[in-house]
């Protein structure tokens, strides 16, 4: 079998001091992350990422910025994952939004909150991706290219 990692993308959504988090199942436990997902065939990372947000929370949101890109391997099942990550600021949420199967519920924690669910975080890399974003870490959405 040849080896490629699972790309990914995530958003950090900040309102009024609290983040965005989805509660979901994944490998048979009830974890929280970012909304998140894999990059899928034929779409631009942006629109991956506006996309994973939209089904995961049910809220549209504008992408402003970069926030990184972090590699990680899972304990829990040995992937390698390729995760870029970015900034958006939320617009608004759509009424009646049918969520993805495995998301028990969309919600918006604070950062103490966050902390305290530190062992029920889906990786680590949620908590990466929230301090990047308090240490003002971005980058110009420019830094990514689709050539066609």
């Amino acid at each position: 079998m040849q080896w490629a990692p699972h790309v990914t993308v995530a958003t950090v959504i900040e309102q009024n001091g609290t983040f965005l988090l989805v509660h979901e199942e994944s490998d048979g436990q009830r974890v929280y992350n970012q909304p998140a997902g894999h990059w899928d065939e034929h779409e631009s990372l942006f629109e991956a990422a506006i996309r994973e947000t939209r089904e995961e929370t049910g809220w549209v949101v504008e992408l402003t910025h970069l926030l990184g890109i972090s590699h990680y391997i899972s304990p829990v099942n040995g992937f390698t994952y390729l995760r870029i990550s970015f900034i958006a600021k939320p617009l608004h949420p759509i009424i009646d939004a049918q969520l993805d199967k495995d998301i028990i519920e969309a919600l918006w924690l604070g950062y103490a909150e966050i902390q305290a669910l530190q062992a029920h975080l889906r990786s680590p890399l949620v908590l990466n991706d929230i301090n990047r974003y308090l240490r003002g870490e971005q980058f110009p959405l420019s830094l990514i290219q689709q050539i066609n």
